[in-house]
C-alpha cells in the first residue's frame, strides 16, 4: 500500500511540475519548442548535423518585410508574410547558381530575384520536398507538372532545418518531406527530369559533373 501511495504522489508530483513548466512558458518559447518538435519529426536520426542544429534556436525570419522591394511587397500584397531567407538557387538547365529570396506567405512560396517574383508555388500544389541525409544545405521543392510551373525548384539554404521545418508547416505538409540517401530525381520541365547525386568530399561543393548531372559534395 505505502509503495501504491508512494508512486501515486510522485506522479501527482510530476504532474505539477509540468503543469507549472507550460504555464511559465512565453508564446515564443511555445513556437520554438513546436517548431523544434516538427523538425525532430523530419530530421532526427536522418539528417547530419539535426543534433548541433538542436540547441540553435530558430528566428522568426532572417529578413524582414522591409528589406524586400517594394515591387515585390505589391505583388504579393494582400498576403501575411511569415519568413523571409537568402537563398542560392540552381537554374534546372545547366545549374548556374543564383542569388535570390524565398519568401514563405500563409499561402504560397516565393523565389524572388530583386524587383522580380521568379516562381511561385502555392502550398495546396505542393508535392513534395527533398533534401539529403549528409549536411548540405540543398532542398527540392517539387511542384506539379503543368503550365503554371517551370518544374522543380533547386535551392541551397544555410539555415536548412529552419527553412524546411518552416515550410512544412506554413504548407502544412510535414508527411510530404523526404530525406533521400545517394540521389534524388527532379523536374525540369516539359516532361524532362533531371539527376542530383550527393557524395562525400573533403570539402562542399555543387557542381555539374561531366555526365550532366548536378553533384553535391
Amino acid at each position: 500500500f505505502l509503495m501504491q501511495t508512494s508512486e501515486m504522489l510522485r506522479k501527482i508530483c510530476m504532474r505539477n511540475l509540468v503543469r507549472k513548466y507550460c504555464r511559465g512558458l512565453t508564446a515564443e518559447r511555445k513556437v520554438q519548442l513546436q517548431q523544434k518538435v516538427v523538425t525532430s519529426a523530419v530530421f532526427s536520426g536522418k539528417k547530419e548535423g539535426y543534433l548541433e542544429s538542436l540547441s540553435q534556436p530558430f528566428l522568426e525570419t532572417r529578413l524582414k518585410e522591409n528589406d524586400l522591394n517594394p515591387k515585390v511587397l505589391q505583388l504579393i500584397r494582400g498576403e501575411n508574410i511569415k519568413y523571409v531567407t537568402p537563398v542560392i538557387k540552381y537554374d534546372r538547365n545547366g545549374f548556374k547558381a543564383r542569388e535570390r529570396l524565398l519568401v514563405l506567405t500563409q499561402s504560397s512560396a516565393y523565389v524572388v530575384e530583386m524587383a522580380k517574383i521568379k516562381q511561385k508555388i502555392e502550398y495546396s500544389t505542393l508535392k513534395g520536398i527533398s533534401t539529403s541525409n549528409l549536411s548540405d544545405g540543398i532542398v527540392v521543392i517539387h511542384v506539379p507538372e503543368d503550365n503554371k510551373q517551370k518544374g522543380d525548384v533547386i535551392l541551397q539554404c544555410e539555415h536548412i532545418f529552419e527553412t524546411v521545418t518552416k515550410l512544412c508547416i506554413l504548407a502544412n505538409k510535414q508527411s510530404v518531406v523526404k530525406v533521400v540517401k545517394g540521389s534524388l530525381r527532379f523536374r525540369v520541365g516539359s516532361g524532362k527530369e533531371g539527376t542530383m547525386v550527393f557524395t562525400v568530399g573533403p570539402e562542399p561543393q555543387v557542381f555539374k559533373d561531366k555526365t550532366g548531372q548536378l553533384t553535391v559534395v
